[in-house]
């Protein structure tokens, strides 16, 4: 085996010096013959690691999980969920191992996690293990996220493992390394509450605040402050999905982290013709995940942390859950504002009219009677001259007066529309993970073993917002014969 000389930096670890009943230690079960796909040289030198002088071949065996870097401990976490709104008391890094946890170059600690790495305690009969497939989705759209400003999760390399695995045939299996923020769950609080467990809640309600929330610490309830600052941040992630299309497709409460990044791409997509009920993923037969639901749904998320968190937040528990509960009721406002600005960005409004909401909510309404692209409607909205807009909706009468009354609107702001077009473009993308690509790009990979389309395509879409001569075809919705209808988790 190939000795890998990868200098990763000095492993912190603090999630490893917490209690042995928060994870299971283990190292990642070797793969045959590792080979390198993919490697995130940004992201890489942004964490500080030595990459340019390692040959390929030993940094597939450090990224499989056949060679672990030193300081690394790794271990798989437990955490239960609610699934579909069906509780779940244990689930857990049922294919995931946790290396450890590095500081970047901004100071800032970052988890190190292999996906696909084999086997653990909480596998629940699997295998463990990854499909080329879904890892090349997640590090496509995970990157692609990140490239539109929202937050998430990294994907850092991409090792084909030589084995094959079994998902409705035989697919050649794959390891992805992830960089996150943390991977602490609302469904990790849930495990510990559901067993009464206090001491665990509070240990780890503590090594979070001391992670994502110092400020935390100083207030009158550190917990109760710990939930506010996680609605915070969870409302406005959900708002920045809503204004690029996005549908996540499982947000069960094991999806959503305490850190308010983006995690796990399953069977996400990016919607087309705006419509609130959209589903991609093949699971959700009753839409519970529609992209219309998301802000409900995050809601309801939280309100399970809250639950957890209710015997730390005030030793008198009505009022404990006094307080958790006008929490959680904070969060609509919270997410309507971070929404509302947001739509008056994509709509190039620097001032606040108190006709706003209603002139954004007649914009959308129109869009879904006419099964409009979301996102080339806003793209085309950019533009100085009415007629772009007016012939991607093919002349409707009813947005076409629409388009008199934003014209209006605008013409009250203080912004030339040069300037008004320009920053309308630096929010809304050209580009976005059009289903059809992404589908045609991962079977190109996985069936032909060419990964030319997929670096192509994650080429175009790291850059969202500049529009390049040529690619046209990347910008438009599918047609009728490469529409994609469902997605699928690929676990």
């Amino acid at each position: 085996m190939t000795q890998a000389k990868l200098s990763i930096g000095t492993f912190e670890n603090g999630f490893a010096r917490l209690p042995d009943r928060f994870f299971s230690r283990l190292v990642p079960e070797p793969v045959s013959s590792p080979r390198l796909l993919l490697l995130n040289a940004v992201l890489a030198e942004e964490l500080g690691l030595s990459t340019g002088n390692v040959p390929p071949d030993a940094l597939a065996h450090v990224f499989s999980g056949n060679v672990m870097p030193e300081g690394a401990e790794p271990l798989a976490s437990v955490y239960a969920g609610h699934q579909f709104g069906n509780f779940v008391p244990q689930l857990g890094d049922g294919r995931a191992i946790l290396l450890g946890e590095v500081r970047d170059l901004k100071g800032r600690l970052r988890d190190l996690q292999l996906k696909g790495s084999g086997p653990t305690p909480y596998s629940r009969r699997g295998d463990g293990r990854a499909a080329l497939g879904p890892v090349l989705r997640e590090y496509l759209i995970s990157e692609a996220m990140h490239a539109l400003g929202i937050p998430t999760t990294r994907a850092l390399a991409a090792v084909l493992t030589g084995d094959q695995v079994l998902r409705e045939g035989y697919r050649p299996g794959a390891v992805m390394t992830r960089v996150a923020a943390s991977h602490v769950r609302v469904g990790s609080f849930e495990y510990f509450a559901a067993r009464e467990d206090l001491a665990a809640i509070k240990a780890l309600a503590d090594y979070v605040i001391d992670r994502h929330y110092p400020e935390a610490r100083d207030a009158a309830s550190p917990s109760l402050a710990l939930l506010q600052g996680v609605i915070e941040r969870q409302a406005k992630l959900i708002a920045r999905w809503m204004m690029v299309g996005f549908v996540h497709g499982v947000m069960n409460t094991d999806n959503m982290t305490l850190s308010g990044e983006t995690i796990d791409f399953g069977p996400c997509a990016f919607m087309d013709a705006y419509d609130p009920r959209t589903v991609f993923s093949s699971i959700d037969q009753f839409g519970r995940y529609a992209y219309g639901r998301q802000p409900g749904i995050a809601q309801w998320n939280l309100a399970r942390l809250a639950e957890a968190l209710v015997p730390l937040i005030d030793r008198d528990e009505a009022k404990a859950v006094e307080l958790a509960s006008a929490a959680i009721s904070d969060f609509a406002p919270i997410y309507h504002e971070a929404w509302l600005a947001g739509m008056r960005a994509k709509l190039g409004w620097v001032e606040e009219d108190e006709g706003d909401r209603a002139l954004i909510g007649d914009l959308l309404d129109s869009l879904e009677r006419t099964g409009t692209d979301f996102t080339l409607a806003f793209r085309r909205l950019s533009e100085t001259h009415a007629e772009a807009f007016l012939a991607l909706v093919k002349q409707d009468e009813l947005l076409a007066e629409w388009l008199i009354r934003y014209q209006a609107r605008c013409a009250r702001e203080k912004t030339s529309p040069e300037d008004r077009a320009n920053a309308m473009r630096r929010v809304n993308p050209i580009y976005i993970p059009r289903n059809h690509h992404v589908e045609a790009a991962l079977a190109a990979a996985v069936e032909e073993g060419d990964l030319a389309p997929f670096n192509r395509l994650h080429a175009i879409l790291a850059s969202p917002f500049v529009e390049v001569a040529g690619l046209e075809a990347y910008a438009e919705p599918a047609g009728p014969s490469e529409r994609v209808f469902q997605t699928f988790c690929g676990t």
